[in-house]
């Protein structure tokens, strides 16, 4: 979306004027370069070089992809080890990185031998992954044992789908795991009523928060169930449509569409606790990076013909709602993304209390990111 003319007519006008014929995808993309984030192996790093080189792409702005590639080039070293990771430290938020190296390895010609070397250590270690009793990956180990989480899935299922396509294409055994672990978490924690789904569960159900008889964390955290619903279109993008499967993936997602449609707040966000009785409720608020991931959800679902034109407004609606609440027009023409929650863990308690109180930052690049990945498909709508 080009900056509106009410934008450029607001108090804001003297910062956006410099940038009045950018597109937020690309400006944001710009800011965040000015920013000067740190560039390593970490999801949140990935997330944000995701959202950069969505935008490159969206706009064919070569300055920005050649950004994202050498960023990620810088991550590995000329032998394929990937700088500052442990391959026996069990922690799925590591294998977001697989998505960024599988991406710039195929784009440019596949040639480049030391992406696809750390490929292959990052699937290798995928493969002696700690699991619970029914082969769902544990969130992390030690630290959560037989723990599944929403967020688990975004940061290491894409990647396992994305390296199967290229180097295991005919391997039904790993395209059946992929989706098993799509199946547990829906098998555990989706509310059949609202169509949400919670935070995690644990199999083995003696976390404090653990539901006794299904192991449930209580509560719908909203960036839990946006990074689900991302991987979920990413997924489908990727995984064979003769397998059984992928009508399962298809129905997860649309179900889960149906959901976020009822749950979308009428100034067009949603809300960082979403399970009733709590959106409205003292101390909660319209939460970015959910807000964000629903919007990319919505719109790339609508654009690759995965769900119907009806989930089109929803999506403006909320992309609308992210300009005018989110979006801070710096002096110097950048901009800043704010609103979004630092972290929502589950070792914790597990409350509503706890929630609610964890503190927001500025410019977090678990929602900027995001934001540019949405905003990219707006602009591509």
């Amino acid at each position: 979306m080009r900056v509106s003319s009410i934008l450029l007519a607001s108090a804001t006008a003297a910062a956006a004027a410099p940038n009045a014929t950018s597109f937020y995808s690309t400006w944001m993309a710009d800011s965040f370069l000015s920013k000067k984030h740190p560039i390593d192996n970490h999801y949140v790093s990935n997330v944000i070089n995701e959202g950069i080189r969505q935008a490159a792409l969206a706009h064919n702005n070569k300055t920005l992809l050649s950004w994202a590639s050498n960023a990620i080039s810088s991550v590995v070293d000329a032998n394929g080890t990937i700088k500052n990771w442990d391959p026996y430290y069990y922690s799925l938020d590591d294998q977001r990185l697989g998505v960024n190296l599988l991406y710039f390895w195929d784009a440019e010609g596949r040639k480049e031998e030391k992406y696809e070397t750390a490929a292959h250590s990052l699937k290798a270690q995928l493969d002696r992954f700690p699991r619970n009793a029914e082969g769902g990956f544990w969130h992390r180990s030690p630290t959560y044992p037989n723990q599944m989480w929403l967020d688990g899935i975004f940061m290491a299922d894409q990647f396992y789908a994305q390296y199967t396509a290229y180097f295991e294409p005919d391997n039904t055994t790993a395209w059946n795991d992929i989706v098993l672990q799509f199946d547990l978490i829906e098998k555990h924690t989706r509310n059949k009523t609202s169509n949400l789904l919670a935070h995690g569960y644990d199999s083995s159900k003696v976390a404090v928060w653990a539901d006794p008889v299904t192991g449930s964390a209580p509560h719908v955290w909203d960036r839990a169930v946006g990074w689900y619903f991302m991987v979920l279109v990413e997924v489908l993008q990727i995984y064979p449509k003769e397998l059984p499967g992928y009508n399962r993936l298809l129905g997860y997602f649309t179900s889960l569409a149906v959901g976020l449609k009822a749950a979308q707040d009428e100034s067009g966000g949603w809300w960082l606790v979403m399970d009733e009785p709590y959106p409205g409720a003292k101390g909660n608020y319209i939460e970015s990076s959910g807000t964000a991931m629903f919007t990319y959800g919505f719109l790339k679902g609508v654009r690759t013909g995965l769900l119907d034109k009806q989930y089109k407004d929803p999506a403006v609606k909320a992309y609308d709602l992210m300009l005018e609440k989110f979006i801070k027009y710096e002096k110097n023409g950048t901009l800043s993304w704010e609103g979004t929650v630092t972290v929502g863990s589950l070792n914790s308690n597990g409350s509503y209390e706890y929630y609610i109180g964890v503190p927001l930052a500025e410019n977090d690049g678990k929602g900027a990111g995001t934001f540019m990945m949405a905003a990219a498909e707006y602009d591509l709508l």
